[in-house]
């Protein structure tokens, strides 16, 4: 049986970064990777163009309770070390806003280099290795895999992701790992997905985009508001917009099983209910069908549902649908369609700034397998490499 001083369970962002950090620190490594190939997750990330992180890297961008966690986590690997991190392997990078991509616009690009300094520091890989047991010896412990192949180390990184895209690879087996070391698993729920409603407008406005804002509506609150694309789907509601709100609602349908959920929209956010209120009344006063209020604000589709529900209204009721229709919302799209996991395992029993485990002496965490879930924009690649980083480096 081959012996490691590490062992990292999982070859994508984190798992690849964890390599890299522990290699160079001097520790013999293998990656146990259950796919054909490392990386593959990366390959699709960033619609393909692999959005590495963001100029505004900070704590606030996650989830509340992990907030401590990320921050002892950046204190050691910032924006600025991940970006010479990256820089360093020959990757050029630019900004497109506050995203932060390779210049090449590919995540090939960004995979090939990863690949290439793990081949440059002669870091072990073995791929088709799923791991599905680690039992602890009196020194270190044995990593055992369902085709019956074992190593043994002595310490264990556990990078094994969360459950979005389970086809390549993320299919939530390693917290079956976790919970062997007594770990607790907040409930995994899908998020950065569209979500499921029931409405007329979704099924007469299908394959409609607009720019909008959506707020997430919680408990008849405003949990969580965001500006961008609004896709009308046959099943309901899909866009930038609807995906970076989507995490808080699927956390309330799915693991809370809150009832009266639900997404108000702005389908007018670039007149304020003032401009809106004179301009719909001007065009009342002219004499304008229902159907053709909004000609020349919303796309000419919208006359589907407008001729109907605005006949007769008060303008004041066509201000309020305009300005704030709100969508019921009954699920979210499932793990296929998800961009994240929200959930994992419980950041209470991870050491801040170590990532080592509280409960096994050996045993580390880093990227999407912990309950740290970041917005989209960066922000999940960048706690990959991070959190990789910092538990190879202290392993």
């Amino acid at each position: 049986m081959q012996k490691y001083s590490t062992v990292i369970i999982g070859g994508g962002a984190a798992g690849l970064v964890a390599a890299i950090s522990a290699r160079r620190n001097g520790r013999d490594v293998v990656i146990c990777e259950k796919m054909p190939r490392l990386g593959k997750k990366i390959l699709i990330s960033g619609a393909g163009r692999c959005n590495i992180s963001n100029l505004d890297l900070n704590e606030t961008h996650y989830n509340p309770e992990a907030r401590e966690l990320v921050r002892s986590v950046f204190s050691a690997f910032d924006r600025e070390k991940i970006e010479n991190f990256f820089s360093g392997l020959g990757l050029r990078l630019r900004s497109d806003g506050n995203r932060v991509f390779p210049v090449t616009d590919q995540a090939a690009s960004v995979l090939k280099i990863l690949e290439g300094e793990l081949k440059n520091l002669k870091a072990a890989v073995e791929v088709n290795f799923e791991v599905n047991d680690i039992s602890a010896q009196a020194k270190g412990f044995t990593v055992k895999s369902k085709s019956g192949k074992s190593v043994s180390c002595d310490n264990v990184i556990i990078t094994g992701g969360g459950k979005a895209y389970p086809s390549l690879g993320s299919d939530g087996s390693c917290y079956v790992l976790a919970k062997s070391f007594s770990h607790k698993i907040v409930e995994p729920v899908p998020s950065a997905v569209p979500l499921l409603a029931k409405d007329r407008f979704c099924h007469l406005l299908q394959g409609q985009k607009i720019q909008c804002v959506a707020k997430a509506i919680i408990d008849s609150k405003v949990k969580k508001e965001a500006e961008g694309d609004l896709l009308f789907t046959k099943y309901g509601l899909s866009g930038t917009a609807i995906l970076d709100i989507s995490g808080d609602i699927s956390i309330a349908i799915n693991r809370l099983v809150k009832k009266g959920v639900q997404v108000s929209i702005d389908m007018i956010p670039f007149m304020t209910e003032d401009e809106l209120k004179e301009e719909i009344t001007r065009r009342i006063r002219k004499g304008f069908a229902p159907e053709d209020l909004t000609i020349g604000i919303l796309p000419n589709k919208f006359s589907l549902v407008f001729g109907e529900l605005f006949k007769g209204a008060s303008v004041e009721k066509i201000i309020s649908v305009l300005k704030g229709k709100r969508f019921d919302i009954i699920g979210a799209k499932g793990w296929n369609e998800a961009e994240f996991t929200a959930g994992g395992v419980d950041i209470e029993g991870v050491k801040r700034g170590t990532l080592e485990s509280k409960l096994k002496k050996g045993v580390y965490f880093a990227g999407e397998i912990l309950d740290v879930n970041g917005e989209r924009g960066g922000y999940n690649l960048a706690w990959a490499w991070a959190s990789g980083f910092v538990a190879g480096l202290t392993v």
